[in-house]
């Protein structure tokens, strides 16, 4: 991997964090009507002027506002994003609360959908038009039809509310108690497995076939070699980057599609104070919260980038 190359990838990376940060800050700005009137607005009441003038300047409204975007970049470089406007709790520090448990969650799912996705993508190519491809291709367009919060409530009615086999929701810490930490990680995961697994499917199944109808196979099974070589070797290789490729941009969406399940399985992640904030017109917390998920689903682009050119160095060109 060329040090220019990689030297590119996360310039671009940085301008384009540079360019969202841009962009919510503008959006904040364009909302209709003055924040700390709408802040400060009870049961429709018309707010005390010299209340919301003390707002304005805590919050810094009443500043230029290209003053106010300089501050509020000085801010993102030093690492803070303010504090809460609900209980003046720093917005770092919730966010590094709670992240740690939406991104668990967004991997355990991952995990899930690679581990029954994947395999079932190449087994459905190889035996294309067969029994398991004709019902596995009728599950995941199923399962991509049904929102995952209707999945998420069938999971809690089913598996928790009448077999009682799970728990229906909920969260320990993993060093208090590791076994129902995982079980209460478990539901949710599926739920947001579900999706991710159906993609991951079709796609590998749509890669494998195109791999399959290439040459090179054609080439390698004339040379004698094991249809498992075959398969692993030339097929899987070729097959993995569009893979590879959905995975990463999956991943990133399920940041933001992790909301309702955390509000369905009451896991504490990022949803909750999201929530809370837009309810209560948390303007920090919400920027804060947007902008985090914003960031890293650059940076799993980029992690997608680099492991796009270590399959194939060709991509560096």
């Amino acid at each position: 991997m060329s040090t220019a190359w990689l030297t590119r990838r996360v310039l671009l990376t940085l301008a384009m964090a540079w360019v969202v940060a841009t962009i919510v800050f503008l959006a904040l700005h364009m909302v209709p009507g003055d924040p700390a009137e709408l802040l400060l607005s009870t049961s429709g009441a018309a707010p005390d002027p010299a209340s919301v003038a003390e707002l304005r300047e805590k919050l810094g409204l009443d500043l230029p506002l290209l003053t106010q975007y300089g501050h509020f970049l000085a801010g993102l470089l030093r690492g803070d994003l303010g504090n809460s406007l609900v209980d003046d709790y720093p917005v770092l520090q919730e966010i590094g609360l709670r992240l740690p448990r939406t991104l668990e969650l967004i991997l355990a799912g991952t995990v899930i959908a690679v581990i029954f996705g994947v395999p079932a993508g190449v087994y459905a190519a190889v035996h294309r038009g067969g029994a398991f491809d004709r019902a596995a291709s009728w599950i995941t367009a199923l399962l991509l039809a049904v929102p995952v919060f209707v999945v998420g409530t069938l999971l809690v009615l089913l598996l928790a509310q009448t077999l009682r086999l799970m728990p229906a929701g909920g969260y320990v810490p993993l060093a208090q108690d590791p076994a129902q930490h995982l079980k209460l990680l478990t539901l949710p995961a599926i739920a947001i497995a579900k999706g991710l697994a159906a993609v991951l499917f079709r796609m590998t199944r749509a890669a494998t076939l195109d791999a399959l109808a290439h040459d090179y196979v054609r080439t390698a099974r004339a040379k004698g070699l094991s249809p498992r070589r075959v398969l692993v070797v030339h097929v899987l290789r070729n097959a993995l980057n569009p893979v590879v490729t959905v995975l990463g941009l999956q991943m990133g969406t399920l940041l933001g599609g992790t909301v309702l399940v955390e509000y369905v399985f009451n896991w504490p992640g990022l949803s909750t104070p999201l929530l809370r904030a837009v309810e209560g017109r948390d303007y920090p917390m919400v920027v804060g919260i947007i902008l985090t998920i914003s960031v890293l689903f650059l940076l799993i682009n980029l992690a997608v980038e680099l492991l796009h050119a270590a399959i194939d160095p060709r991509v560096q060109a």
